[in-house]
């Protein structure tokens, strides 16, 4: 074969890889998906880690009632994002799922199915019911988890948690008995958010705020008392005091005016607040106009806060008015007022006392609270805060039960009895018109409107909610906490919680400002519910003459309680005769078993108990010691950020009112999916992106890309010009794994090279790596993803594929099998490539175990049993990175200058150019000392000459000192390397490439004869 008719490409080292450009992950991951369990890398994980620090992440429960969505995929992804780079940094890191079963939603489903097949719920017995439930929930576990899985999620999916585990209901009835035993678990009769369309108390973390337009109304209480207050001279110079001295005929014949978005409140009213600041001062107006017919007369004399007085005239279509005097804030005190509704059904014949309250600004309404102490936390809180003072004043303080559980006023409301505040569908029923109507008939309205602004629904039905005073299940807030019957002053739940919240890292730091506001006002906790499906408040009581309860305290009692629920699950304490099993010898004394159960939020937030410390059911779990117990092991809680008043909070109360600390060490928040225009995704805006549908589409590791690609800690945002991004992103990233694994077919270990040995530019690389390394390490540690997804993108796409292995390229594939500059560039390629995909396999795992096993094949071998691979520090090389900044700047100009000539049509390829560089600055130009310009340039030649160029030269604005003249490369072209130069055609043996190509084909064929 003569050399003109000789295949050059069969003596070139090309990149040689099975691993497809291609990726075809919806094919591809489940075949990964099964080979992981069949190499049971869950149990390989857990035995490779054994012996090391613990990190834990803790699952959230996600709710077992239907197919997951694009806000579950993001808050798994993270998590398994986390669980699997701390076990690649040297940690035990062991993640079991969980899930949230009890509650509403699952009965309602039940519900539903009843209603279709013509069944009553009161006529199903109750465990029956119950059983209907568990077994909705354990359905929709099966498949959730299938999804889960589907991402790309490692955990013991074969022995997770749920809340409707019978030893799970055993360890939360436990829990609750430990707050009866502390003193802090009372029945009380308090105002608390209730759900008509649900017919059950809600928790502040199941409500939503959501717009509503609300009935306003502006309601005159005339006052019926007042004293007058003069000011007696004292005997000392500037000395003297306020002394009350009868009643005031001025302000007797007022009116104290309020304004409030609930008007049916008003038959609930028992006070009115105001407040004692003086900087809210208050005035008695007299109306001298208005129009005919209007509700205010001439010759109203009106009490307003002087800020809002203007306001409520023009509400109340006042013409014109006129300040009598001001009326001070300790005369309020005085005041009491006639019920507006005074004589309706013969009722509301009572005084109306005025009451100091904090809460009463003069922002908005007039300066005055109606306050119904059934329907609101600040009425209540000032009503009871009274009580004593209203008992010597003769006014009783009984809170009446205005409206019932179907949302009907009682017969507390005398003359609306019947009326419906919101009917069972959460549509606004009669009452408002109601009373409305009432009010104006008695002459006691001056004003009416509308209102849109935000109003509490409950976050599973989306209706409105109401305020209404019943009897619930709390646990106080502010109550010393009595441990072995002992309490230490100050020794409180909110006390104990707050601390816990300072002792936590928040990622982000906001959490922690968004979760203490959020403790600094909480009210007592509410935690019984007027449902079926869930664990009952598992308490005895007994009924005193004050309406308050006796709760039974009996170690026994308890303890059968316990053992019946974890070998009956909480179905025990519906069973005929549960009664008389429990109570034992004790049954004949009165005792009464509570049927209420509890809030699902008890139940999530005592997962930590029944999860982290039951080594019985979690061997994997056992042992664990954190360090503010002074061992070495972490847990970490990751939700949402809405979390901070759900399960993040319901934990952190559960855990310090029985243990004293918060459960966990480290808490991690997202944010919200939106579409990518910003708006909420929703059905009706067809705006929903379904993770099962990109995982079919384009594979789990693109919507895992998605996710740390993300700024998670705030609102995301996905769409399919997202997504076409993120797919555009993980080609060049996938494309960068598959060039060094066609390289690295040709590297033998044998070959390697020491990092001092290498040329320049390797050494470049590996100080690049190393810097990379600590990046990456850092950001891991502070689960920063976006930040190392930012750092690898750059580092694979710039740094190696656009310009080291552009440069390479050339080495690689042309010089002699002997080269040293080959040899290191492979071994720099094998550290780069066990570096990049190790720290891509926790966030894209398919992608990196495919590359991983591409490499390293074998039936027992996986990139997730690897550790982050040891980069040492001594790479980096501040002085070389300086350096190559200089020539890289340089090589930009070079490479805009070609650029044109291509543009030009002057040339097609890099190759057939020589460029002159012409360098001024002096520092430039010494780093260029010793570095090939055109290796580095891709070019056939480079002249570098001192001095700042012709004026028509190419330039740069942002690299001053730089200019470069384009020059044709002059010789002839080499048929293997295609660089064009002079000495082509020099060795007879090889005459038409380079001597550099002879030196190789002359290896190459050496080796062709030593194998045949």
């Amino acid at each position: 074969m003569t050399d003109a008719a000789r295949d050059y490409s069969q003596t070139l080292f090309l990149p040689k890889t099975d691993f497809p450009m291609r990726a075809g992950l919806p094919q591809k991951e489940p075949e990964i998906l099964a080979r992981w369990e069949k190499l049971g890398l869950y149990q390989r994980l857990r035995n490779d880690a054994r012996g090391r620090p613990k990190f834990i992440l803790h699952d959230g429960p996600p709710y077992a009632n239907g197919n997951i969505h694009i806000g579950h995929a993001l808050n798994k992804i993270l998590k398994d994002v986390v669980t699997r780079s701390q076990q690649m940094m040297g940690f035990d890191s062991n993640y079991v799922p969980g899930w949230d079963c009890h509650g509403l939603p699952i009965e309602w489903k039940i519900e539903e199915e009843y209603r279709a097949k013509g069944k009553n719920k009161d006529a199903v017995p109750i465990n029956e019911f119950r059983r209907e439930c568990r077994a909705f929930a354990q359905h929709w576990i099966d498949v959730q988890r299938a999804e889960f899985k589907r991402l790309g999620v490692e955990g013991d999916w074969a022995h997770p948690y749920s809340t409707m585990a019978y030893p799970a209901e055993a360890a939360i009835a436990r829990e609750l008995m430990k707050f009866a035993a502390n003193g802090t678990l009372y029945r009380g009769s308090k105002p608390v958010m209730w759900s008509v369309v649900e017919k059950t108390a809600l928790a502040e973390a199941e409500v939503e705020y959501e717009d509503y337009t609300s009935d306003t109304v502006w309601v005159k209480f005339p006052v019926i008392h007042a004293d007058r207050l003069t000011f007696q001279e004292g005997a000392a110079p500037g000395g003297g005091a306020l002394i009350t001295g009868g009643p005031d005929d001025e302000l007797i014949g007022a009116s104290i005016v309020i304004w409030t978005t609930t008007p049916w409140t008003i038959p609930g009213n028992r006070a009115i607040s105001f407040s004692r600041r003086e900087t809210i001062p208050y005035w008695l107006y007299e109306v001298t106009d208005v129009p005919e017919g209007n509700w205010v007369r001439r010759g109203d004399k009106l009490i307003l806060a002087e800020k809002l007085a203007i306001d409520v005239m023009r509400q109340a279509r006042v013409l014109a008015y006129k300040p009598l005097r001001q009326v001070s804030n300790r005369q309020l005190l005085s005041v009491e007022c006639r019920h507006p509704l005074a004589g309706l059904g013969g009722g509301y014949d009572f005084r109306v006392p005025l009451l100091p309250g904090d809460h009463v600004t003069d922002d908005a309404g007039t300066g005055f609270v109606h306050t119904a102490p059934g329907h609101g936390r600040e009425d209540f809180d000032v009503w009871t805060a009274n009580a004593a003072a209203l008992v010597k004043r003769g006014i009783d303080p009984t809170i009446p039960y205005t409206v019932d559980g179907d949302g009907f006023f009682t017969d507390h409301a005398p003359g609306f009895k019947g009326k419906r505040v919101i009917t069972d569908k959460g549509e606004k029923g009669d009452a408002n018109d109601a009373v409305i109507k009432a009010l104006a008939d008695a002459g006691m309205l001056i004003g009416r409107g509308r209102l849109k602004h935000q109003y509490p629904h409950s976050w599973r039905s989306k209706k409105p909610v109401i305020f209404r005073n019943t009897p619930q299940w709390f646990i106080a807030m502010d109550k010393d906490i009595a441990e072995d019957g002992t309490a230490q002053p100050g020794d409180t739940l909110r006390a104990r919680a707050l601390a816990a919240i300072r002792a936590t890292r928040w990622v982000p730091p906001q959490g922690q400002n968004r979760i203490t506001g959020m403790i600094e006002s909480k009210p007592d906790w509410v935690v019984s519910r007027q449902r079926a499906w869930g664990v009952p408040i598992t308490v005895f009581v007994r009924e005193r003459s004050d309406g308050t309860v006796e709760i039974l305290q009996d170690e026994h009692v308890n303890h059968r309680i316990v053992e019946a629920f974890a070998e009956d699950g909480a179905d025990a304490w519906y069973k005929e005769g549960a009664r008389e099993r429990f109570l034992g010898a004790r049954a004949s004394e009165g005792w009464q078993k509570v049927d209420d159960i509890l809030d699902v939020w008890f139940d999530s937030g005592s997962t930590h108990a029944f999860v982290l410390e039951d080594a019985q059911n979690f061997p994997s779990l056992a042992g664990i010691r954190r360090k503010v117990d002074g061992g070495e092991d972490t847990v970490v809680y990751l939700e949402g950020s809405d979390q901070h008043r759900g399960w993040f909070h319901s934990s952190l109360l559960e855990s310090t009112g029985t243990r004293g600390r918060a459960p966990y060490d480290i808490v991690v928040t997202h944010g919200f999916t939106l579409d990518e225009h910003g708006r909420k995704q929703s059905k009706s805006l067809g705006n929903v992106v379904a993770p099962q549908d990109v995982i079919k589409q384009s594979g789990a590791d693109i919507l895992r890309l998605w996710v740390c690609a993300a700024d998670y800690w705030d609102d995301q945002r996905i769409g399919p010009e997202i997504l076409k991004t993120t797919i555009e992103t993980y080609r060049k990233l996938r494309n960068t794994l598959r060039w060094m694994l066609g390289n690295l077919a040709h590297f033998r270990p044998e070959d390697r090279v020491a990092p001092a040995a290498m040329p320049e530019l390797e050494r470049l690389m590996l100080d690049r790596l190393a810097e990379v390394d600590v990046l990456v390490r850092q950001a891991y540690a502070n689960f920063d993803y976006k930040r190392i997804f930012a750092a690898l993108n750059q580092f694979m796409t710039v740094d190696l594929s656009a310009f080291y292995f552009d440069i390479r390229k050339d080495a690689l594939y042309c010089e002699p099998i002997s080269s040293a500059t080959r040899k290191a560039c492979l071994t720099v390629l094998d550290q780069l490539f066990r570096a990049t995909v190790c720290w891509l396999a926790p966030m894209l795992p398919f992608t990196a175990e495919e590359a991983w096993l591409a490499r390293h094949p074998g039936p027992e071998t996986s990139v997730h049993l690897e550790q982050f691979p040891e980069v040492s520090g001594s790479w980096r090389d501040e002085a070389l990175a300086e350096k190559w900044r200089k020539v890289r700047n340089v090589r930009r100009v070079v490479t805009g200058a070609l650029e044109l000539a291509r543009a030009d049509k002057k040339i097609g390829s890099s190759l057939e150019a020589a460029p002159v560089i012409h360098i001024a600055d002096a520092a430039m130009l010494a780093a260029l000392a010793g570095v090939d310009m055109a290796e580095v340039a891709i070019t056939s030649g480079v002249e570098v000459r001192g001095g700042e160029g012709p004026e028509d030269a190419f330039r740069l604005p942002d690299v001053a000192g730089v200019a470069v003249e384009f020059r044709a490369a002059e010789g002839r072209k080499c048929a293997r390397s295609w660089k064009i130069l002079p000495s082509v055609g020099s060795d007879p043996e090889y005459p038409d490439v380079s001597p550099r190509d002879a030196k190789a084909l002359r290896e190459w064929d050496a080796l062709r004869r030593a194998a045949e």
